[in-house]
């Protein structure tokens, strides 16, 4: 599938990137724009386009000699202005407890005045700057993380580049950081890259570094499908505001999106990487052509265009890509007991939930009041507390596990009402015509609206849209 798609006429190569599209487009004036990170942070910030809030820059020698570091805030960002790939800079997260000018990396190393200073004279000299010319160094805000991306990023800060041309953005990607990329969300590093359904702003494929597909984060079963990006609509309009004022035609834009203040522009690209065709599993210059020459009134009309051309079926393209049924949190199911009973109810989806759970009274009529009313004769604690919980499980097991050929386990659940123990039965679900065979454990749910919550331990053949 990939060596097809990699043949795909579709592609936008580098050649064609640069003589199609980015010298025609692009201007130098522009690009210099996009190449000063201070300038086009300025730039930005007077247009109405939120960015990183400045801390501090270092012009010279001289600044740096001059400069209190213990004037810096717990957490920030050091960049060089003119700096390449994410090369030169320094993320640090918090100050050492008790010491005024050492600070700690998201890999709990720390960082000292020393290391700040030699950082930034390597920047000063142009170590890391495009075209090796003296540079200056910055502190600016760092990017706290949202906890909807917290699972997905090793010690970073994810972002979403917005390939936008003629105000329509045509391709999108989520770039997350990973172990090998030593926290930053760069595929050339070895981060990850998710392809983003323009219309929905749900993730689909992802690619990790230049071309290696994967589904899963890398040593988990996390789905890298089917994430949902936060104010999807704000993100597509800022990257097209971007563009307007920026003056590049063909624009590479980076959004964040912080815990507090939501999304948050990061930089400029003149010359965006071409990865985020892998991770969409898509060429770029279809794209590109549908929107050439199309008279685009606004940001939110660019917007509304790149969801109606580029925004697929996502549950046929999610199911598809990922072999996973796409379903919503209040399900129908079939549950299938003993002897064949079955009985067909709504079920919650709850993914903060590992076990799935059944009314007593429900599993009553799918034919286990046997097993229900031998475990009602157990003697079990009135009072239990997290500390005993794993305790109390063992000891029930070894006591009453073997007398009841239903009762499968028995399990102490933590949960919103409390500390309970519960028993657990082997029954069989069908849910969009997909069966689950699960353990479930039987509880009291009269009360509430739906008699059967399914956990994720039962949602590995699902995509569940929130």
């Amino acid at each position: 599938m990939f060596k097809a798609y990699q043949k795909s006429k579709t592609i936008l190569g580098m050649n064609s990137r640069n003589l199609t599209f980015i010298r025609p487009n692009n201007l130098k004036r522009a690009k210099r724009l996009a190449d000063n990170k201070l300038k086009s942070k300025r730039l930005l910030k007077k247009n109405g386009i939120p960015v990183p809030g400045l801390i501090a820059k270092i012009k010279t020698r001289q600044d740096l000699d001059n400069f209190d570091f213990s004037k810096l805030p717990s957490s920030f960002v050091l960049k060089p202005n003119m700096g390449l790939g994410g090369d030169g800079i320094l993320v640090v997260y918090g100050r050492k407890k008790n010491c005024q000018n050492i600070w700690v990396k998201a890999d709990r190393s720390l960082v000292t005045e020393d290391d700040l200073r030699n950082q930034i004279r390597n920047i000063l000299e142009g170590s890391f700057s495009r075209t090796s010319i003296p540079d200056i160094a910055f502190f600016e805000e760092r990017v706290k993380l949202s906890r909807v991306f917290k699972p997905y990023s090793y010690k970073g800060i994810p972002d979403v580049r917005v390939i936008v041309y003629n105000n329509v953005p045509v391709m999108a990607m989520l770039r997350l950081s990973t172990k090998g990329s030593e926290g930053k969300a760069n595929l050339q590093l070895g981060g990850i890259g998710c392809g983003i359904d323009m219309a929905t702003g749900t993730t689909t494929s992802a690619v990790q570094g230049k071309s290696k597909l994967i589904e899963c984060i890398p040593g988990t079963r996390l789905s890298l499908s089917g994430i949902r990006i936060p104010r999807w609509q704000e993100i597509l309009e800022l990257a097209v505001k971007a563009q307007q004022v920026s003056g590049l035609g063909f624009l590479g834009a980076d959004v964040a999106y912080d815990r507090d203040d939501g999304p948050v522009f990061l930089e400029l690209n003149a010359r965006p990487g071409l990865s985020i065709q892998i991770a969409n599993m898509e060429g770029l210059l279809t794209r590109l052509k549908r929107v050439e020459g199309l008279k685009v009134k606004s940001a939110k009309h660019g917007v509304k265009l790149a969801k109606n051309l580029f925004g697929g079926e996502i549950e046929e393209e999610l199911e598809d890509i990922s072999g996973k049924k796409v379903i919503g949190v209040v399900e129908k199911i079939k549950l299938i007991g003993k002897n064949g009973a079955e009985k067909e109810v709504e079920a919650k989806i709850d993914t903060g939930a590992y076990s799935t759970s059944v009314d007593i009274e429900l599993a009553r009529e799918l034919g286990f009041e046997g097993v229900i009313d031998y475990f009602d004769k157990i003697k079990k604690p009135k009072e239990i507390t997290k500390k005993d919980g794993k305790n109390i499980m063992e000891d029930l097991r070894a006591k009453y596990l073997h007398k009841n050929k239903d009762l499968l386990d028995i399990d102490v659940v933590y949960s919103s009402s409390g500390i309970t123990v519960r028993p657990k039965v082997k029954i069989s679900f069908v849910m969009d015509n997909e069966t689950v065979i699960t353990r479930a454990n039987l509880t009291e749910r009269a009360d509430l609206k739906y008699p059967v919550i399914i956990g994720r331990r039962d949602l590995k053949k699902f995509l569940v849209e929130v």
